[in-house]
């Protein structure tokens, strides 16, 4: 990984941390923030379907571009619940080196 991205994921948390409460006529973000959560949970639907299309389309370009749309919108939802990259990345670092058959058994208990 190139140095500094984990930075960017953290700069574009603090940028929609920063918009709560603001105009939701001015950003785009904080009418998100403003709106019922299935506004966000709508359209993290509709982004993970556009994330699909993109993958079967076989265009790499166009599948980064609907991935990073599809976490932007889940960063949303992660700062909408008080959480950030930062929760989700220990998350994978928990279950790093884990097979994960037994990682989804283990969630079952």
């Amino acid at each position: 990984m190139k140095p500094g991205l984990y930075e960017t994921l953290e700069r574009i948390a603090a940028v929609i941390e920063s918009r709560k409460g603001g105009d939701a006529g001015k950003s785009y973000v904080a009418g998100l923030l403003a709106a019922d959560e299935d506004a966000v949970l709508k359209k993290i639907g509709e982004e993970a379907t556009e994330t699909v299309l993109a993958a079967k389309s076989g265009d790499r370009l166009h599948l980064v571009r609907e991935t990073a749309d599809l976490w932007f919108h889940c960063m949303i939802l992660l700062a909408r619940n008080g959480l950030g990259p930062g929760d989700v990345l220990a998350e994978l670092h928990r279950r790093e080196g884990i097979a994960g058959l037994d990682e989804k058994a283990a969630r079952k208990k």
